[in-house]
């Protein structure tokens, strides 16, 4: 994995886009390594590259993370409803 502080937007017009949202995209960059970019318009673009296998990890774990955020978050609505 390899933090990337400043993306040149012209080298990922070569590269294949595999998902993108608002402000986050994922190119495949080759060498079977994927960048997951920060792409807003106000700051230099920014991201990491990362392998597939390490893709398929860091996918896993940001699952988890929001599943336990979603808990936290249902529980603290419950408990404002029974008020």
């Amino acid at each position: 994995m390899k933090l990337v502080e400043s993306i040149d937007r012209n080298m990922l017009e070569r590269c294949r886009l595999i998902a993108e949202s608002s402000e986050f995209a994922i190119f495949d960059v080759g060498n079977d390594t994927y960048a997951l970019v920060h792409r807003h318009e106000a700051v230099d673009w920014q991201g990491i590259t990362i392998s597939g296998d390490g893709l398929f990890r860091v996918a896993e774990l940001v699952a988890r993370a929001t599943r336990s955020l979603y808990r936290n978050v249902a529980g603290e609505l419950s408990k404002e409803r029974n008020r």
